[in-house]
């Protein structure tokens, strides 16, 4: 049983800043993606960043230049070190993951508990 499990979050100023974290653990065989999404009240989820095994990543422009994403392959980790921050990023942000469980399995989305980021003053 694969598990995600986030921390960070919580309450910050617009212009602060707050990073967020999330593990992985359980039968692991492989991890590809690694990536954060958000889901604010009444709107669709989002993709916020993702870091593509090999070391790419991709952002959408809304975050671009605010947002850092980072992986640590050898704890099956991932962080997001969110910057000046607005308001209009409070939503659930949750961890997700491309992870095949075992060498004959196929490759599943994972995703984390969601933990919540208000931006608020």
């Amino acid at each position: 049983q694969v598990q995600l499990v986030e921390s960070g979050g919580g309450l910050v100023q617009p212009g602060g800043s707050l990073s967020l974290s999330c593990a992985a653990s359980g039968s692991i065989f492989s991890i590809y993606n690694m990536g954060w999404y958000r889901q604010a009240p009444g709107k669709q989820r989002e993709l916020v960043a993702v870091a593509i095994s090999g070391g790419r990543t991709n952002y959408p422009d809304s975050v671009k230049g605010r947002f850092t994403i980072s992986r640590d392959n050898a704890k099956n980790a991932v962080y997001l070190q969110m910057n000046s921050l607005k308001p209009e990023d409070t939503a659930v942000y949750y961890c997700n993951a491309k992870i095949r469980p075992g060498p004959r399995s196929g490759v599943d989305d994972y995703w984390g508990q969601g933990t919540q980021v208000t931006v608020s003053s």
